[in-house]
């Protein structure tokens, strides 16, 4: 059963919509993340090895910098947080119910498992050049 301060899907898939047209026609560009990922990972990195970061093929390709999809999962994780907060949903929780109720509440099994689906996803995500 959906909550009653909770956002709409049908109302935030529609503006998603909205958002990925205006994107496309405005700036010529599609949505994606994993690439801002990867440049965070360069970011990161040429914290400590700088010279290595400039040297590596992917990374002249794809410079490790800020750019519009880097700016665009940032404003995911904070328009998530602010839409949280303000229909009065937010909560600090290690383990989500459904994962607890089907797979008990431990939060290494349940961490171990996203890293894992994660690591998959961006697999794919990369070699789909997305």
């Amino acid at each position: 059963m959906q909550d009653e301060k909770a956002w709409s899907p049908y109302l935030a898939g529609a503006l998603s919509g909205i958002v990925l047209v205006l994107s496309v026609w405005i700036a010529g560009q599609f949505f994606g993340a994993s690439t801002s990922f990867v440049r965070m990972a360069g970011m990161i990195e040429s914290l400590f090895t700088p010279e290595r970061v400039a040297q590596m093929d992917y990374y002249i390709r794809v410079a490790p910098r800020v750019e519009w999809q880097w700016m665009f999962v940032v404003g995911i994780m904070l328009g998530s947080f602010i839409a949280a907060i303000t229909s009065g949903t937010f909560k600090k929780q290690w383990v989500p119910d459904m994962w607890q109720e089907k797979f008990g509440a431990t939060p290494v099994k349940r961490a171990v498992t996203a890293f894992f689906g994660g690591a998959v996803l961006m697999f794919g995500a990369r070699m789909a050049d997305g």
